[in-house]
Protein backbone atom coordinates (compact mmCIF):
# COMPACT_ATOMS: atom_id res chain seq x y z
CA UNK A 1 0.00 0.00 0.00
CA UNK A 2 2.83 2.36 0.91
CA UNK A 3 4.71 1.58 -2.30
CA UNK A 4 1.57 2.19 -4.39
CA UNK A 5 0.99 5.55 -2.64
CA UNK A 6 4.59 6.53 -3.29
CA UNK A 7 4.22 5.61 -6.98
CA UNK A 8 1.00 7.64 -7.32
CA UNK A 9 2.63 10.56 -5.52
CA UNK A 10 5.62 10.51 -7.82
CA UNK A 11 3.28 10.34 -10.80
CA UNK A 12 1.38 13.42 -9.62
CA UNK A 13 4.62 15.33 -8.97
CA UNK A 14 5.88 14.42 -12.44
CA UNK A 15 2.67 15.61 -14.12
CA UNK A 16 2.62 18.88 -12.11
CA UNK A 17 6.29 19.49 -12.93
CA UNK A 18 5.66 18.97 -16.64
CA UNK A 19 2.64 21.32 -16.52
CA UNK A 20 4.71 24.01 -14.76
CA UNK A 21 7.51 23.55 -17.28
CA UNK A 22 5.06 23.92 -20.16
CA UNK A 23 3.45 27.02 -18.58
CA UNK A 24 6.86 28.65 -18.06
CA UNK A 25 7.94 27.82 -21.61
CA UNK A 26 4.74 29.28 -23.04
CA UNK A 27 5.14 32.46 -21.00
CA UNK A 28 8.65 32.91 -22.38
CA UNK A 29 7.42 32.07 -25.88
CA UNK A 30 4.64 34.68 -25.74
CA UNK A 31 7.12 37.26 -24.45
CA UNK A 32 9.48 36.56 -27.35
CA UNK A 33 6.51 36.66 -29.74
CA UNK A 34 5.59 40.18 -28.58
CA UNK A 35 9.18 41.33 -29.11
CA UNK A 36 9.25 39.72 -32.56
CA UNK A 37 5.94 41.38 -33.52
CA UNK A 38 7.27 44.79 -32.49
CA UNK A 39 10.41 44.22 -34.54
CA UNK A 40 8.31 43.15 -37.52
CA UNK A 41 6.09 46.20 -37.08
CA UNK A 42 9.11 48.51 -37.09
CA UNK A 43 10.70 46.70 -40.03
CA UNK A 44 7.52 46.83 -42.13
CA UNK A 45 7.08 50.53 -41.41
CA UNK A 46 10.67 51.26 -42.45
CA UNK A 47 10.10 49.27 -45.64
CA UNK A 48 6.91 51.23 -46.35
CA UNK A 49 8.72 54.52 -45.69
CA UNK A 50 11.57 53.58 -48.03
CA UNK A 51 9.12 52.44 -50.70
CA UNK A 52 7.13 55.68 -50.44
CA UNK A 53 10.33 57.74 -50.80
CA UNK A 54 11.22 55.84 -53.98
CA UNK A 55 7.65 56.18 -55.29
CA UNK A 56 7.76 59.95 -54.70
CA UNK A 57 11.01 60.25 -56.64
CA UNK A 58 9.61 58.11 -59.46
CA UNK A 59 6.41 60.17 -59.56
CA UNK A 60 8.46 63.38 -59.75
CA UNK A 61 10.47 62.01 -62.67
CA UNK A 62 7.24 60.93 -64.42
CA UNK A 63 5.77 64.43 -64.09
CA UNK A 64 9.07 65.96 -65.29
CA UNK A 65 9.05 63.69 -68.33
CA UNK A 66 5.49 64.68 -69.27
CA UNK A 67 6.26 68.39 -68.84
CA UNK A 68 9.35 68.07 -71.04
CA UNK A 69 7.28 66.27 -73.66
CA UNK A 70 4.64 69.03 -73.69
CA UNK A 71 7.41 71.64 -73.91
CA UNK A 72 8.99 69.83 -76.87
CA UNK A 73 5.65 69.91 -78.69
CA UNK A 74 5.35 73.65 -78.01
CA UNK A 75 8.92 74.12 -79.24
CA UNK A 76 8.09 72.21 -82.43
CA UNK A 77 5.09 74.49 -82.95
CA UNK A 78 7.24 77.58 -82.33
CA UNK A 79 9.81 76.36 -84.87
CA UNK A 80 7.20 75.61 -87.56
CA UNK A 81 7.61 77.37 -90.93
CA UNK A 82 4.41 79.42 -90.63
CA UNK A 83 5.18 80.86 -87.21
CA UNK A 84 8.83 81.49 -88.09
CA UNK A 85 7.62 83.61 -91.01
CA UNK A 86 5.40 85.61 -88.65
CA UNK A 87 2.20 83.98 -89.89
CA UNK A 88 0.28 83.85 -86.59
CA UNK A 89 -3.15 84.03 -88.22
CA UNK A 90 -5.05 82.08 -90.87
CA UNK A 91 -6.42 78.64 -91.59
CA UNK A 92 -3.05 76.98 -92.10
CA UNK A 93 -1.97 77.96 -88.59
CA UNK A 94 -5.37 76.87 -87.29
CA UNK A 95 -4.89 73.37 -88.72
CA UNK A 96 -1.38 73.18 -87.26
CA UNK A 97 -2.50 74.27 -83.78
CA UNK A 98 -5.34 71.73 -83.91
CA UNK A 99 -2.87 68.91 -84.54
CA UNK A 100 -0.62 70.01 -81.67
CA UNK A 101 -3.66 70.37 -79.39
CA UNK A 102 -4.54 66.71 -79.96
CA UNK A 103 -0.95 65.62 -79.33
CA UNK A 104 -0.77 67.44 -76.00
CA UNK A 105 -4.26 66.30 -75.00
CA UNK A 106 -3.06 62.71 -75.33
CA UNK A 107 -0.45 63.46 -72.65
CA UNK A 108 -2.73 65.42 -70.31
CA UNK A 109 -6.13 67.02 -70.63
CA UNK A 110 -5.69 70.75 -71.25
CA UNK A 111 -8.12 73.66 -71.28
CA UNK A 112 -6.60 75.30 -74.34
CA UNK A 113 -3.64 75.84 -76.65
CA UNK A 114 -3.05 79.42 -77.79
CA UNK A 115 -0.78 81.60 -79.93
CA UNK A 116 -0.14 85.23 -78.97
CA UNK A 117 1.67 87.90 -81.01
CA UNK A 118 4.46 90.21 -79.85
CA UNK A 119 1.81 92.56 -78.34
CA UNK A 120 0.39 89.71 -76.19
CA UNK A 121 -2.81 89.53 -78.29
CA UNK A 122 -4.20 86.01 -78.75
CA UNK A 123 -4.35 85.17 -82.46
CA UNK A 124 -5.44 81.52 -82.18
CA UNK A 125 -7.03 79.62 -79.29
CA UNK A 126 -7.93 75.93 -79.56
CA UNK A 127 -9.94 74.90 -76.48
CA UNK A 128 -11.51 71.75 -75.03
CA UNK A 129 -15.24 71.14 -75.31
CA UNK A 130 -17.15 73.35 -72.91
CA UNK A 131 -14.32 75.90 -72.62
CA UNK A 132 -14.58 79.47 -73.85
CA UNK A 133 -12.26 80.48 -76.69
CA UNK A 134 -10.42 83.80 -76.38
CA UNK A 135 -9.21 85.45 -79.60
CA UNK A 136 -8.05 89.07 -80.04
CA UNK A 137 -7.79 89.30 -76.25
CA UNK A 138 -4.85 91.05 -74.54
CA UNK A 139 -3.29 88.68 -71.97
CA UNK A 140 -0.56 91.01 -70.77
CA UNK A 141 -1.83 90.80 -67.19
CA UNK A 142 -0.84 87.15 -66.97
CA UNK A 143 2.44 86.84 -65.05
CA UNK A 144 3.70 83.97 -67.19
CA UNK A 145 3.13 86.03 -70.37
CA UNK A 146 5.44 88.82 -69.26
CA UNK A 147 8.00 86.33 -67.96
CA UNK A 148 8.10 84.57 -71.34
CA UNK A 149 8.53 87.84 -73.20
CA UNK A 150 11.22 89.20 -70.87
CA UNK A 151 13.32 86.01 -70.56
CA UNK A 152 12.75 84.61 -74.08
CA UNK A 153 12.78 81.16 -72.45
CA UNK A 154 10.17 78.46 -71.85
CA UNK A 155 8.10 79.24 -68.77
CA UNK A 156 6.40 76.89 -66.31
CA UNK A 157 3.99 79.18 -64.54
CA UNK A 158 3.01 79.29 -60.90
CA UNK A 159 -0.58 78.37 -60.12
CA UNK A 160 -3.33 80.83 -60.96
CA UNK A 161 -7.11 80.94 -61.02
CA UNK A 162 -8.70 81.07 -64.46
CA UNK A 163 -11.74 83.05 -65.53
CA UNK A 164 -13.83 79.89 -65.12
CA UNK A 165 -12.70 79.59 -61.47
CA UNK A 166 -10.50 76.56 -62.15
CA UNK A 167 -6.98 76.52 -60.74
CA UNK A 168 -4.43 76.09 -63.49
CA UNK A 169 -0.80 76.09 -64.53
CA UNK A 170 0.53 77.29 -67.88
CA UNK A 171 3.44 76.21 -70.09
CA UNK A 172 4.72 78.64 -72.73
CA UNK A 173 7.43 78.76 -75.39
CA UNK A 174 8.62 81.96 -77.13
CA UNK A 175 8.43 82.31 -80.93
CA UNK A 176 11.82 83.69 -81.92
CA UNK A 177 12.90 84.10 -85.53
CA UNK A 178 15.91 81.85 -86.01
CA UNK A 179 17.48 84.13 -88.61
CA UNK A 180 17.41 87.52 -86.88
CA UNK A 181 16.49 86.66 -83.26
CA UNK A 182 13.33 88.80 -83.40
CA UNK A 183 10.62 88.04 -80.81
CA UNK A 184 7.40 87.25 -82.72
CA UNK A 185 5.14 86.06 -79.91
CA UNK A 186 4.55 82.87 -77.93
CA UNK A 187 2.70 79.56 -77.88
CA UNK A 188 1.29 78.15 -74.67
CA UNK A 189 -1.15 75.81 -72.93
CA UNK A 190 -3.28 76.20 -69.84
CA UNK A 191 -3.72 72.99 -67.82
CA UNK A 192 -6.17 72.35 -64.94
CA UNK A 193 -3.62 71.67 -62.17
CA UNK A 194 -5.79 69.34 -60.06
CA UNK A 195 -6.75 67.23 -63.08
CA UNK A 196 -3.13 67.13 -64.25
CA UNK A 197 -1.76 65.75 -60.97
CA UNK A 198 -4.75 63.39 -60.57
CA UNK A 199 -3.14 61.34 -63.37
CA UNK A 200 -0.31 60.43 -61.02
CA UNK A 201 -2.11 59.61 -57.79
CA UNK A 202 -5.02 60.21 -55.40
CA UNK A 203 -5.74 63.95 -55.07
CA UNK A 204 -9.27 63.63 -53.66
CA UNK A 205 -9.42 61.20 -50.69
CA UNK A 206 -7.58 62.59 -47.67
CA UNK A 207 -8.22 59.50 -45.51
CA UNK A 208 -5.78 57.35 -47.51
CA UNK A 209 -2.44 57.96 -49.21
CA UNK A 210 -2.80 61.12 -51.30
CA UNK A 211 -0.82 63.52 -53.48
CA UNK A 212 -0.22 67.24 -52.92
CA UNK A 213 1.55 69.60 -55.36
CA UNK A 214 2.96 73.14 -54.98
CA UNK A 215 4.35 75.78 -57.31
CA UNK A 216 7.63 77.66 -56.88
CA UNK A 217 5.97 80.13 -54.47
CA UNK A 218 4.93 77.21 -52.20
CA UNK A 219 1.28 77.72 -53.23
CA UNK A 220 -1.05 74.74 -53.45
CA UNK A 221 -1.82 73.73 -57.06
CA UNK A 222 -3.33 70.34 -56.19
CA UNK A 223 -4.67 69.07 -52.86
CA UNK A 224 -7.73 67.19 -51.53
CA UNK A 225 -8.32 70.25 -49.31
CA UNK A 226 -9.66 72.31 -52.24
CA UNK A 227 -10.20 75.38 -50.06
CA UNK A 228 -6.41 75.71 -49.86
CA UNK A 229 -5.90 75.85 -53.65
CA UNK A 230 -3.91 78.97 -54.51
CA UNK A 231 -2.87 79.56 -50.89
CA UNK A 232 0.69 79.26 -49.59
CA UNK A 233 1.53 76.43 -47.21
CA UNK A 234 3.05 79.13 -45.00
CA UNK A 235 0.00 81.45 -45.05
CA UNK A 236 -1.84 82.18 -41.80
CA UNK A 237 -4.97 80.38 -42.98
CA UNK A 238 -3.10 77.14 -43.70
CA UNK A 239 -0.81 77.41 -40.69
CA UNK A 240 -3.79 77.79 -38.34
CA UNK A 241 -5.30 74.62 -39.78
CA UNK A 242 -2.04 72.72 -39.21
CA UNK A 243 -1.54 74.29 -35.76
CA UNK A 244 1.72 75.95 -36.88
CA UNK A 245 3.50 72.57 -36.91
CA UNK A 246 7.27 73.23 -36.82
CA UNK A 247 8.30 69.76 -38.04
CA UNK A 248 6.02 70.03 -41.02
CA UNK A 249 7.14 73.59 -41.86
CA UNK A 250 10.86 72.79 -41.61
CA UNK A 251 10.48 69.78 -43.87
CA UNK A 252 8.56 71.70 -46.53
CA UNK A 253 11.03 74.60 -46.39
CA UNK A 254 14.00 72.25 -46.82
CA UNK A 255 12.44 70.65 -49.90
CA UNK A 256 11.43 74.01 -51.41
CA UNK A 257 14.93 75.43 -50.82
CA UNK A 258 16.59 72.40 -52.43
CA UNK A 259 18.36 71.36 -49.23
CA UNK A 260 16.63 67.98 -48.99
CA UNK A 261 15.90 65.57 -51.84
CA UNK A 262 14.37 62.21 -51.09
CA UNK A 263 13.87 62.74 -47.33
CA UNK A 264 10.79 62.30 -45.20
CA UNK A 265 8.96 63.80 -42.23
CA UNK A 266 6.60 62.30 -39.65
CA UNK A 267 4.41 64.69 -37.71
CA UNK A 268 0.99 65.14 -36.11
CA UNK A 269 -0.90 68.42 -36.39
CA UNK A 270 -3.83 67.23 -34.30
CA UNK A 271 -5.65 65.22 -36.98
CA UNK A 272 -3.52 62.10 -36.80
CA UNK A 273 0.09 61.30 -37.58
CA UNK A 274 1.30 61.65 -41.19
CA UNK A 275 4.24 60.26 -43.18
CA UNK A 276 5.28 62.87 -45.75
CA UNK A 277 7.78 62.35 -48.59
CA UNK A 278 8.52 65.15 -51.08
CA UNK A 279 10.55 65.69 -54.24
CA UNK A 280 10.98 68.56 -56.71
CA UNK A 281 9.73 68.31 -60.28
CA UNK A 282 12.79 69.46 -62.22
CA UNK A 283 13.17 70.40 -65.87
CA UNK A 284 16.64 71.20 -67.21
CA UNK A 285 18.01 70.97 -63.67
CA UNK A 286 15.63 73.60 -62.22
CA UNK A 287 12.73 72.94 -59.85
CA UNK A 288 9.42 73.93 -61.46
CA UNK A 289 6.95 72.31 -59.07
CA UNK A 290 7.04 70.13 -55.93
CA UNK A 291 5.12 66.92 -55.28
CA UNK A 292 4.51 65.26 -51.91
CA UNK A 293 2.97 61.90 -51.07
CA UNK A 294 1.27 61.94 -47.68
CA UNK A 295 0.10 58.79 -45.89
CA UNK A 296 -1.80 58.63 -42.58
CA UNK A 297 0.43 56.36 -40.48
CA UNK A 298 -2.73 54.84 -39.03
CA UNK A 299 -3.45 53.29 -42.43
CA UNK A 300 0.12 51.98 -42.63
CA UNK A 301 -0.10 50.41 -39.18
CA UNK A 302 -3.57 49.11 -40.02
CA UNK A 303 -2.09 47.11 -42.88
CA UNK A 304 0.78 45.99 -40.65
CA UNK A 305 -1.61 44.99 -37.83
CA UNK A 306 -3.67 43.03 -40.33
CA UNK A 307 -0.59 41.10 -41.39
CA UNK A 308 0.47 40.55 -37.77
CA UNK A 309 -3.04 39.45 -36.81
CA UNK A 310 -3.02 36.79 -39.50
CA UNK A 311 0.42 35.61 -38.38
CA UNK A 312 -0.71 35.68 -34.73
CA UNK A 313 -3.68 33.46 -35.58
CA UNK A 314 -1.34 30.99 -37.25
CA UNK A 315 0.93 31.16 -34.21
CA UNK A 316 -1.91 30.44 -31.77
CA UNK A 317 -3.13 27.55 -33.92
CA UNK A 318 0.41 26.21 -33.91
CA UNK A 319 0.64 26.60 -30.14
CA UNK A 320 -2.72 24.86 -29.71
CA UNK A 321 -1.55 21.99 -31.88
CA UNK A 322 1.74 21.77 -29.99
CA UNK A 323 -0.12 21.83 -26.66
CA UNK A 324 -2.44 19.01 -27.75
CA UNK A 325 0.53 17.03 -28.96
CA UNK A 326 2.38 17.59 -25.63
CA UNK A 327 -0.67 16.47 -23.60
CA UNK A 328 -0.93 13.32 -25.67
CA UNK A 329 2.79 12.70 -25.31
CA UNK A 330 2.62 13.21 -21.52
CA UNK A 331 -0.21 10.66 -21.25
CA UNK A 332 1.69 8.21 -23.35
CA UNK A 333 4.82 8.87 -21.26
CA UNK A 334 2.98 8.03 -18.06
CA UNK A 335 1.15 4.95 -19.39
CA UNK A 336 3.22 3.43 -22.12
CA UNK A 337 6.86 4.31 -22.46
CA UNK A 338 7.12 2.10 -25.48
CA UNK A 339 4.69 4.26 -27.44
CA UNK A 340 6.92 7.28 -26.79
CA UNK A 341 9.93 5.36 -28.14
CA UNK A 342 7.96 4.47 -31.24
CA UNK A 343 7.00 8.11 -31.69
CA UNK A 344 10.64 9.15 -31.41
CA UNK A 345 11.65 6.60 -34.04
CA UNK A 346 8.90 7.77 -36.39
CA UNK A 347 9.78 11.44 -35.94
CA UNK A 348 13.45 10.69 -36.49
CA UNK A 349 12.56 8.98 -39.74
CA UNK A 350 10.43 11.97 -40.80
CA UNK A 351 13.31 14.31 -39.98
CA UNK A 352 15.71 12.26 -42.09
CA UNK A 353 13.22 12.35 -44.97
CA UNK A 354 12.88 16.11 -44.57
CA UNK A 355 16.67 16.51 -44.61
CA UNK A 356 16.85 14.41 -47.77
CA UNK A 357 14.23 16.56 -49.45
CA UNK A 358 16.03 19.69 -48.26
CA UNK A 359 19.29 18.47 -49.80
CA UNK A 360 17.50 17.75 -53.08
CA UNK A 361 15.89 21.21 -53.05
CA UNK A 362 19.26 22.82 -52.27
CA UNK A 363 20.87 21.02 -55.20
CA UNK A 364 18.02 22.17 -57.47
CA UNK A 365 18.59 25.75 -56.31
CA UNK A 366 22.29 25.44 -57.13
CA UNK A 367 21.44 24.13 -60.60
CA UNK A 368 18.98 26.99 -61.08
CA UNK A 369 21.64 29.49 -59.96
CA UNK A 370 24.16 28.09 -62.46
CA UNK A 371 21.56 28.15 -65.25
CA UNK A 372 20.63 31.74 -64.37
CA UNK A 373 24.28 32.86 -64.51
CA UNK A 374 24.74 31.07 -67.83
CA UNK A 375 21.59 32.72 -69.19
CA UNK A 376 22.84 36.16 -68.12
CA UNK A 377 26.20 35.46 -69.76
CA UNK A 378 24.56 34.34 -73.04
CA UNK A 379 22.18 37.31 -72.96
CA UNK A 380 25.05 39.77 -72.49
CA UNK A 381 26.93 38.18 -75.41
CA UNK A 382 23.83 38.35 -77.60
CA UNK A 383 23.24 41.98 -76.62
CA UNK A 384 26.68 42.98 -77.88
CA UNK A 385 25.96 41.60 -81.37
CA UNK A 386 23.23 44.14 -82.38
CA UNK A 387 24.56 47.01 -80.26
CA UNK A 388 27.68 47.70 -82.35
CA UNK A 389 25.92 48.00 -85.76
CA UNK A 390 23.18 50.12 -84.17
CA UNK A 391 25.84 52.45 -82.74
CA UNK A 392 27.85 52.62 -85.99
CA UNK A 393 24.82 53.21 -88.22
CA UNK A 394 23.36 55.82 -85.85
CA UNK A 395 26.67 57.70 -85.78
CA UNK A 396 26.84 57.48 -89.58
CA UNK A 397 23.32 58.94 -89.95
CA UNK A 398 24.15 61.62 -87.35
CA UNK A 399 27.24 62.68 -89.32
CA UNK A 400 25.21 62.92 -92.53
CA UNK A 401 22.20 64.87 -91.31
CA UNK A 402 22.07 68.62 -90.65
CA UNK A 403 18.61 68.71 -89.13
CA UNK A 404 19.01 70.01 -85.56
CA UNK A 405 16.05 68.07 -84.18
CA UNK A 406 17.23 64.84 -85.79
CA UNK A 407 20.76 65.38 -84.43
CA UNK A 408 19.38 65.81 -80.90
CA UNK A 409 17.34 62.61 -81.21
CA UNK A 410 20.28 60.67 -82.70
CA UNK A 411 22.57 61.94 -79.91
CA UNK A 412 20.13 60.52 -77.37
CA UNK A 413 20.12 57.17 -79.21
CA UNK A 414 23.94 57.13 -79.39
CA UNK A 415 24.28 58.02 -75.69
CA UNK A 416 21.89 55.30 -74.54
CA UNK A 417 23.34 52.71 -76.96
CA UNK A 418 26.77 53.34 -75.47
CA UNK A 419 25.29 52.93 -71.99
CA UNK A 420 23.72 49.62 -73.08
CA UNK A 421 27.05 48.52 -74.58
CA UNK A 422 28.88 49.36 -71.33
CA UNK A 423 26.21 47.50 -69.33
CA UNK A 424 26.65 44.38 -71.48
CA UNK A 425 30.44 44.57 -70.99
CA UNK A 426 29.99 44.97 -67.23
CA UNK A 427 27.65 41.95 -67.07
CA UNK A 428 30.21 39.86 -68.99
CA UNK A 429 32.93 40.98 -66.58
CA UNK A 430 30.73 39.99 -63.63
CA UNK A 431 30.16 36.51 -65.06
CA UNK A 432 33.89 36.11 -65.73
CA UNK A 433 34.69 37.18 -62.17
CA UNK A 434 32.13 34.86 -60.57
CA UNK A 435 33.30 31.91 -62.74
CA UNK A 436 36.92 32.69 -62.00
CA UNK A 437 37.70 33.16 -65.70
CA UNK A 438 38.88 36.78 -65.66
CA UNK A 439 42.05 36.28 -67.73
CA UNK A 440 44.85 38.84 -67.53
CA UNK A 441 47.26 39.69 -70.35
CA UNK A 442 50.10 41.07 -68.30
CA UNK A 443 52.90 43.20 -69.70
CA UNK A 444 55.37 45.77 -68.43
CA UNK A 445 54.29 49.37 -69.02
CA UNK A 446 54.70 52.85 -67.57
CA UNK A 447 51.83 53.69 -65.23
CA UNK A 448 52.66 57.43 -65.51
CA UNK A 449 52.03 57.48 -69.27
CA UNK A 450 48.79 55.53 -68.96
CA UNK A 451 47.36 57.94 -66.36
CA UNK A 452 48.32 61.03 -68.38
CA UNK A 453 46.68 59.53 -71.52
CA UNK A 454 43.46 58.79 -69.60
CA UNK A 455 43.36 62.35 -68.22
CA UNK A 456 43.61 63.74 -71.76
CA UNK A 457 40.89 61.38 -73.03
CA UNK A 458 38.60 62.19 -70.09
CA UNK A 459 38.96 65.94 -70.79
CA UNK A 460 37.93 65.42 -74.41
CA UNK A 461 34.73 63.53 -73.61
CA UNK A 462 33.79 65.67 -70.60
CA UNK A 463 30.11 66.60 -70.23
CA UNK A 464 29.81 70.32 -71.09
CA UNK A 465 27.33 70.80 -68.25
CA UNK A 466 30.16 70.41 -65.74
CA UNK A 467 33.38 72.35 -65.20
CA UNK A 468 35.95 69.91 -63.90
CA UNK A 469 39.70 70.53 -63.75
CA UNK A 470 42.25 67.71 -63.59
CA UNK A 471 45.41 68.05 -61.48
CA UNK A 472 48.43 65.74 -61.27
CA UNK A 473 52.12 65.76 -60.39
CA UNK A 474 52.96 62.78 -62.59
CA UNK A 475 56.12 63.12 -64.67
CA UNK A 476 57.79 60.84 -67.20
CA UNK A 477 61.17 61.62 -65.62
CA UNK A 478 60.33 59.29 -62.70
CA UNK A 479 58.63 56.34 -64.43
CA UNK A 480 56.59 53.84 -62.39
CA UNK A 481 56.80 50.52 -64.24
CA UNK A 482 54.22 47.86 -63.40
CA UNK A 483 53.66 44.31 -64.61
CA UNK A 484 49.90 44.21 -65.18
CA UNK A 485 47.10 43.92 -67.75
CA UNK A 486 47.20 47.39 -69.29
CA UNK A 487 43.63 47.34 -70.65
CA UNK A 488 42.19 46.15 -67.34
CA UNK A 489 44.08 48.83 -65.36
CA UNK A 490 42.80 51.38 -67.90
CA UNK A 491 39.29 50.09 -67.14
CA UNK A 492 39.85 50.57 -63.37
CA UNK A 493 41.11 54.14 -63.88
CA UNK A 494 38.16 55.02 -66.13
CA UNK A 495 35.73 53.59 -63.57
CA UNK A 496 37.24 55.59 -60.69
CA UNK A 497 37.57 58.85 -62.67
CA UNK A 498 34.03 58.41 -64.03
CA UNK A 499 32.80 57.84 -60.48
CA UNK A 500 34.42 61.12 -59.37
CA UNK A 501 32.93 63.00 -62.35
CA UNK A 502 29.48 61.59 -61.58
CA UNK A 503 29.47 62.85 -58.00
CA UNK A 504 30.83 66.34 -58.69
CA UNK A 505 27.59 68.34 -59.05
CA UNK A 506 28.65 71.25 -61.30
CA UNK A 507 32.31 72.11 -60.93
CA UNK A 508 35.29 70.75 -59.07
CA UNK A 509 38.78 69.28 -59.18
CA UNK A 510 40.03 65.72 -59.69
CA UNK A 511 43.62 65.13 -58.52
CA UNK A 512 45.62 62.04 -59.53
CA UNK A 513 48.87 60.84 -57.95
CA UNK A 514 51.09 57.78 -58.26
CA UNK A 515 54.01 56.86 -56.04
CA UNK A 516 56.28 53.95 -55.15
CA UNK A 517 56.27 52.56 -51.62
CA UNK A 518 56.98 49.41 -49.59
CA UNK A 519 54.28 46.76 -49.22
CA UNK A 520 52.64 46.51 -45.79
CA UNK A 521 52.69 42.68 -45.73
CA UNK A 522 56.33 42.59 -44.63
CA UNK A 523 57.76 40.91 -47.73
CA UNK A 524 59.81 44.00 -48.61
CA UNK A 525 58.42 44.26 -52.13
CA UNK A 526 57.81 47.63 -53.76
CA UNK A 527 54.34 48.55 -54.97
CA UNK A 528 52.72 51.42 -56.84
CA UNK A 529 49.96 53.38 -55.06
CA UNK A 530 47.51 55.31 -57.25
CA UNK A 531 45.14 57.87 -55.71
CA UNK A 532 42.17 59.67 -57.32
CA UNK A 533 40.89 62.55 -55.17
CA UNK A 534 37.81 64.62 -56.01
CA UNK A 535 35.89 67.55 -54.52
CA UNK A 536 32.44 65.99 -55.01
CA UNK A 537 29.74 65.12 -52.48
CA UNK A 538 31.69 62.33 -50.83
CA UNK A 539 30.60 58.79 -49.95
CA UNK A 540 27.38 58.26 -48.01
CA UNK A 541 27.99 56.62 -44.61
CA UNK A 542 25.38 53.96 -45.38
CA UNK A 543 27.15 53.02 -48.61
CA UNK A 544 30.75 52.97 -47.29
CA UNK A 545 30.73 49.44 -45.69
CA UNK A 546 29.46 47.82 -48.90
CA UNK A 547 31.03 50.22 -51.40
CA UNK A 548 32.73 47.57 -53.53
CA UNK A 549 29.85 45.09 -53.67
CA UNK A 550 27.44 44.62 -56.57
CA UNK A 551 24.51 46.95 -57.24
CA UNK A 552 25.47 49.47 -54.55
CA UNK A 553 24.69 52.96 -55.84
CA UNK A 554 22.76 56.11 -54.84
CA UNK A 555 22.93 57.51 -58.35
CA UNK A 556 20.46 57.17 -61.19
CA UNK A 557 23.43 57.33 -63.58
CA UNK A 558 24.98 53.95 -62.80
CA UNK A 559 24.35 50.23 -62.15
CA UNK A 560 26.59 49.85 -59.12
CA UNK A 561 28.85 47.33 -60.92
CA UNK A 562 31.92 49.45 -61.75
CA UNK A 563 33.52 49.46 -58.29
CA UNK A 564 32.84 45.73 -57.83
CA UNK A 565 34.58 44.96 -61.14
CA UNK A 566 37.46 47.33 -60.31
CA UNK A 567 37.99 45.62 -56.94
CA UNK A 568 38.24 42.18 -58.54
CA UNK A 569 40.60 43.41 -61.28
CA UNK A 570 42.96 45.02 -58.73
CA UNK A 571 42.86 42.01 -56.40
CA UNK A 572 43.50 39.61 -59.29
CA UNK A 573 46.78 41.53 -59.79
CA UNK A 574 47.67 41.00 -56.12
CA UNK A 575 46.78 44.59 -55.19
CA UNK A 576 44.27 46.28 -52.88
CA UNK A 577 41.62 48.97 -53.39
CA UNK A 578 39.93 51.19 -50.81
CA UNK A 579 38.27 54.58 -50.39
CA UNK A 580 37.76 57.26 -47.75
CA UNK A 581 36.04 60.62 -47.42
CA UNK A 582 38.39 63.60 -47.42
CA UNK A 583 39.13 65.12 -44.03
CA UNK A 584 38.05 68.59 -45.15
CA UNK A 585 34.58 67.22 -45.84
CA UNK A 586 34.82 67.91 -49.58
CA UNK A 587 34.71 64.80 -51.73
CA UNK A 588 36.43 61.43 -51.42
CA UNK A 589 39.68 59.70 -52.40
CA UNK A 590 40.02 56.24 -53.97
CA UNK A 591 43.30 54.30 -53.72
CA UNK A 592 44.58 51.11 -55.35
CA UNK A 593 47.93 49.34 -55.39
CA UNK A 594 49.76 47.32 -58.04
CA UNK A 595 53.00 45.33 -57.89
CA UNK A 596 55.94 46.91 -59.69
CA UNK A 597 57.57 45.19 -62.66
CA UNK A 598 59.41 41.96 -62.00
Amino acid sequence: MGKRFLFVRRKEITIVSIILLIAGSYSLLFFQQNIAEQNIRDSLFLAHRSNQMENTKGLSEHVSSDLRLITSILQGLSDSVYLQQGELYGDRVGILIGERFNQINNISKIDGLFIADENNIITHNKVSEGQRSFVNIDISLREYVNETKSTLNPVFSNGFKGIDGTHKIALTFPIINRDNGEYLGMVGVEIPSVGFFARYGNVYDIDSKFLVAYDRNSNYISTPRTNFLGASIFSDEVQRFFNFNDSQNKYYQNVFDGRLFGGYAIYDFGDGERLNTGYPVSVDGKSKYFVFIITPTASVYSDIDGTLSAERSKFFLLIAGITAAIVILVLFLVKLNSILNEQIKRRTKDLEESNRRLNIANEQLNIHDRMQKEFINITAHELRTPIQPILVLTQYIRNKTRDKEQIEILDIIIKNTKRLKNLAEEILDITRIERGSLNLNKETFCLNDLIIDIIKESQKIMDNSKKIMFEHDIHSSDPVLVYSDKNRIRQVLYNLIGNSIKFIPKEGIISLKVKKTQSDDGNGKEIAVVSIKDTGIGIDAAIMPKLFTKFVSKSFQGTGLGLYISKNIVESHGGNIWAENNRDGKGATFYFTLPLTK
